[in-house]
């Protein structure tokens, strides 16, 4: 995920002595990295929400709940967020042959997309 986050054409990494930021560039917002695993039937709803489109995946979310997230799960959703809430990158990995391997490729989303897809978090 680090990579191709840093590749992504609105990404400035910003390193210092003791610190690497990543920027959005459009707005000068920080992007921080969340971390959330999930239990086998929860991490299939978030595979499920995530081949919905952003308004759709809102929706679903507000009716039924967020999924929620563990300490050790069988899913992994990497996620990250700008501060402004104007941009997110994810992906989705499943635990097996000891390894988490991922579901599909980085998804990159930005401006008012990023509010409904920031509903998992």
């Amino acid at each position: 995920m680090a990579a191709a986050l840093s590749s992504y054409q609105h990404i400035e990494i910003k390193k210092s002595l003791f610190s690497t930021k990543a920027i959005y560039t459009p707005t000068q917002s920080q992007v921080k990295p969340v971390i959330l695993e999930y239990t086998p039937s929860e991490g299939e709803r978030v595979e499920r929400l995530l081949g919905m489109s952003p308004d759709k995946m809102a929706a679903d979310i507000q009716q039924k709940g967020k999924p929620v997230a563990g300490a050790n799960g069988h899913f992994r959703l990497e996620v990250c967020l700008s501060d402004d809430y104007q941009f997110c990158a994810l992906q989705l990995f499943r635990f097996s042959d000891f390894k988490y391997n991922p579901v599909f490729e980085p998804r990159f989303y930005e401006g008012p997309d990023v509010e409904n897809v920031a509903q998992l978090i």
